[in-house]
């Protein structure tokens, strides 16, 4: 095979992405994750950047150390020509994309989201997959971008990285393909992996679905227009959850916590929702956003509600209701994450692990989970399994995710009414490859207010800091048409009260205001 770079970069754009990368830093919650915690960088995870040659014939996939202002010593160089631990080296030569891609990914004197990685294996991507993936032979990297696609989709590949995946336990973050006329392309259109698009001003370059139906891209993030440079800040933010899922910020049981199904949901459910998404019960993503824009600072406060294991699990015959059971516990977090198991006692009885949530107030409230699992090694087919939302006080579906095809289920109500809610993981039997599967759950309840005080000739309003990507908006009038605008005024970051301040002058007139999350 011969895999292509996604993108041939120019000098002139290399520069003009540093110019670019705050505010996509600030956009995937980069900036403000550092604010909180300056600690979290992708400390002590190695990670791995396979890459496609930029120029044909030629064997140019190295990264240089000194421009993404890094060490010598943090890299290896692999090829089929040899190792190398030097640079420059005979094994291969530099790529501006690989630069790039690094820089992003990274770059410390430049800024990339993880510049505390503790290694760097550059492989050049055809050797990567001939003698790693497809012979399963293990690596030290945690965590792989690929910003490179074959250019087709091949069910062979997707199925290489797909065993691999559930074999060695690597998250595998892959760009969709811009070129060659089929959107998802391998390696992105495995089921195991993570599939990034990129975010434009008008959407993203690639729509989904893969050509056997299933939802994709995963997610999206900003990248100058390529998805080359939109998938290493997944890469980062992915790097760091993994350190701080390792390092106990997620509870004691790190095991469940860095788990590659744990990190795929933690990502996707932080994800914020862009203008005109939208999903269906059988398509759990948008087939343009994925589950939506990155939000690295969101899926890290979700880390942090702790592992929160389902209350009851109950058997019913296959294909019957299943409407909440009788405990009358509730989850003690609103915000948090499970990783767990569904055994079916036969193919006659679906199997459904029950999560309560009591929901209180006068407020309506936004919830989002998501439920993933893996295409298990030497399978070519998954585990039906499917997540549910009913409300306990009178047995009623209030919304499910019930794709035949994925292996991500994804609920989003941004208008949840107050009450008691049963969060339902099912595994149904029908066309199963094993009797037992295990999955990671991430959710999300919240609504925010706004609290305002008035100091002298001030009014100082302030809010959550957690879930980040709100806006806050004013207007003089309510009578319609209402013209809200956004307040000029960034806010200031109050880390010791977990706040959100802003000081606006009062001009004598009326004055209301909201939060908005811009894009929605």
């Amino acid at each position: 095979m011969k895999l292509i770079a996604q993108f041939c970069l120019t000098l002139l754009l290399f520069f003009s992405l540093i110019s670019l990368r705050a505010s996509d830093l600030d956009t995937i919650g980069v900036t403000l994750l550092n604010q909180v915690d300056p600690t979290l960088q992708g400390t002590g995870i190695s990670v791995a950047q396979p890459e496609a040659v930029e120029t044909m014939g030629s064997n140019d996939f190295e990264v240089n150390p000194q421009i993404v202002g890094q060490p010598m010593t943090l890299f290896t160089w692999i090829s089929a020509s040899g190792t190398a631990s030097t640079f420059t080296n005979s094994v291969g030569s530099e790529s501006i994309h690989a630069n790039t891609v690094g820089f992003l990914f990274y770059g410390s004197s430049l800024g990339g989201v993880a510049p505390g990685v503790s290694h760097v294996d550059n492989y050049d991507a055809d050797y990567f997959i001939t003698d790693f993936i497809q012979n399963d032979v293990p690596f030290r990297a945690q965590v792989v971008n690929q910003s490179f696609t074959e250019g087709t989709n091949d069910p062979v590949t997707d199925q290489e990285f797909d065993d691999y995946t559930a074999n060695n336990g690597v998250l595998f973050l892959s760009g969709v393909a811009t070129i060659g006329g089929v959107p998802i392309c391998s390696p992105a259109s495995c089921y195991n992996g993570i599939a990034v698009d990129v975010t434009t001003p008008s959407g993203t370059l690639v729509s989904g679905p893969t050509t056997d139906g299933r939802s994709k891209p995963d997610i999206t993030a900003p990248g100058s227009g390529a998805t080359s440079f939109s998938t290493p800040y997944v890469s980062g933010a992915a790097a760091m959850l993994l350190q701080a899922a390792v390092r106990g910020d997620g509870g004691p049981n790190t095991n469940a916590a860095k788990n590659i199904r744990t990190l795929k949901a933690l990502l996707l459910n932080g994800a914020i929702k862009p203008l005109g998404w939208t999903n269906s019960v059988t398509t759990p993503m948008d087939l343009r956003f994925g589950a939506g824009i990155l939000n690295v600072f969101n899926s890290w406060e979700q880390l942090k509600g702790g592992k929160t294991p389902f209350i009851e699990s109950t058997s019913l015959t296959n294909g019957s209701p299943h409407p909440p059971g009788a405990n009358a516990s509730n989850e003690p977090v609103l915000r948090g994450w499970d990783f767990n198991s569904l055994t079916n006692s036969d193919t006659s009885h679906d199997r459904v692990n029950h999560y309560y949530f009591n929901l209180t107030g006068s407020n309506p409230f936004t919830l989002t989970s998501t439920l993933v699992w893996l295409r298990q090694a030497g399978n070519t087919g998954i585990n039906n399994l499917n997540l549910f939302l009913y409300n306990t006080a009178n047995s009623n579906l209030v919304l499910c995710s019930t794709s035949a095809v994925d292996n991500v289920q994804h609920i989003y109500l941004p208008s949840l009414p107050p009450g008691r809610y049963d969060l339902q993981v099912e595994k149904n039997p029908n066309g199963e490859v094993s009797a037992n599967e295990t999955y990671a759950l991430a959710f999300e309840f919240f609504n925010l207010s706004l609290t305002i005080t008035q100091v002298d000739t001030n009014a100082v309003i302030s809010w959550p800091l957690v879930p980040t990507g709100f806006q806050l908006q004013s207007t003089t009038n309510l009578s319609p048409p209402i013209v809200w605008t956004a307040v000029a005024t960034p806010p200031a970051v109050d880390t010791n009260a977990s706040q959100n301040v802003v000081t606006v002058p009062l001009n004598g007139g009326n004055q209301f205001f909201r939060l908005q999350r811009p894009s929605s």
